[in-house]
């Protein structure tokens, strides 16, 4: 699957995912009682880019591979196949003593802020911990970092021997955008860090995420499945479905007229908060359930779920590109995309009879 390339960047970007692969080898039982070997299909060919200064939400529902993606972009996980560029340099192969410079470069917030922090530990120590690792502050000098870090995401200096039983949910989040901060990292791998926090908890945090941005000119790769979230953060949007980037493209633009049928049934389901728009809002239900990542389905493998499909689809794999009446900048991978703002499973006009036949598209 081809995407954007370096070369259509302003300039070279931070991160760098090219054509990432992470499979997961599981054994299923069998009938004579022996395990056959199989692969689950976590990430599949994705490449994506986060420039310097921006932030790429990645969205998608539940189980299509976004936190996996976020951990092999940290090298947290290993890829199967593809490869990880931060800064121009490979990091793939390298193995942890060089890999560590780059740790201090790339930090990542996780999504449960009760499972992410040892509740054995007092805050100071947790949010110390980065400079104890890599030796950057000196022993002296650790309470009084530590300190201005609370002090810098919204929690008071004076509680830095508690523990983090005794903070809310919102306020651990913050403990861990804290440590995150430690080692003044370059980008941050969001994975959905406000999805587990209440409605007005996540504003706070995602202004927090803002304003911290503007201020050391931080990168994000922000995972959610909040959109109305994502918009307000986020600079291009990446969607993924059963382990692949179906489109991406700026804000503004992809979730203004989506060309991927997926793309469009996602943000029929955001919530309507005016009445009479909410109104005249149609959800669009898809039908059936999503294919097992064991076993995906041939070509693009949202076909058993989209009303558009033909029989091209299911004999060759989509590529994401750009698609006539599109941005530079907005990719799709879609044989038949939508057209500016057509309905979902609108009639549409018959293509040639090589395409309804499975021809060369």
């Amino acid at each position: 699957m081809t995407a954007p390339t370096a070369a259509d960047e302003p300039t070279p970007p931070l991160l760098r995912l090219e054509d990432v692969v992470k499979h997961y080898p599981v054994r299923a039982a069998s009938r004579l009682g022996r395990g056959r070997r199989e692969l689950v299909h976590a990430v599949d060919g994705v490449t994506l880019s986060v420039s310097r200064g921006e932030t790429v939400g990645l969205v998608g529902e539940t189980g299509c591979g976004k936190s996996t993606l976020a951990r092999l972009a940290m090298r947290l996980l290993d890829v199967t196949e593809g490869r990880v560029v931060f800064d121009g340099v490979d990091l793939t192969r390298l193995s942890a003593r060089r890999l560590r410079p780059y740790r201090r470069r790339m930090q990542m917030i996780f999504q449960d802020p009760y499972g992410s922090l040892n509740p054995r530990r007092r805050v100071g120590s947790i949010i110390a911990e980065p400079f104890a690792v890599h030796g950057v502050v000196a022993r002296s000098e650790r309470r009084r970092a530590v300190q201005e870090l609370m002090e810098l995401v919204g929690l008071n200096p004076e509680h830095y021997n508690r523990f983090p039983a005794e903070f809310s949910g919102g306020q651990r989040q913050r403990i861990g955008v804290a440590r995150a901060l430690a080692l003044r990292p370059e980008l941050l791998v969001c994975d959905e860090p406000v999805s587990a926090l209440d409605v007005s908890i996540q504003a706070q945090i995602v202004n927090l995420l803002s304003r911290l941005q503007a201020e050391f000119g931080l990168s994000y790769l922000f995972i959610a499945h909040d959109l109305s979230v994502v918009r307000h953060l986020c600079d291009r949007i990446a969607v993924m479905y059963l382990g692949q980037v179906v489109e991406i493209g700026p804000v503004g633009e992809l979730d203004v007229e989506p060309r991927h049928p997926y793309t469009q049934a996602l943000l029929s389901a955001v919530p309507v908060v005016d009445p009479d728009e909410g109104a005249r809002h149609r959800r669009i239900v898809l039908s059936g359930d999503v294919p097992s990542p064991i076993d995906p389905p041939s070509g693009c493998r949202f076909r058993t779920r989209c009303p558009n499909a033909r029989a091209l689809c299911a004999v060759e794999t989509p590529r994401l590109e750009v698609r006539p009446g599109s941005g530079p900048r907005h990719h799709a991978a879609c044989h038949f995309p939508l057209e500016p703002a057509e309905p979902l499973g609108a009639p549409r006009r018959q293509p040639p009879a090589d395409l309804r036949e499975g021809g060369p598209c």
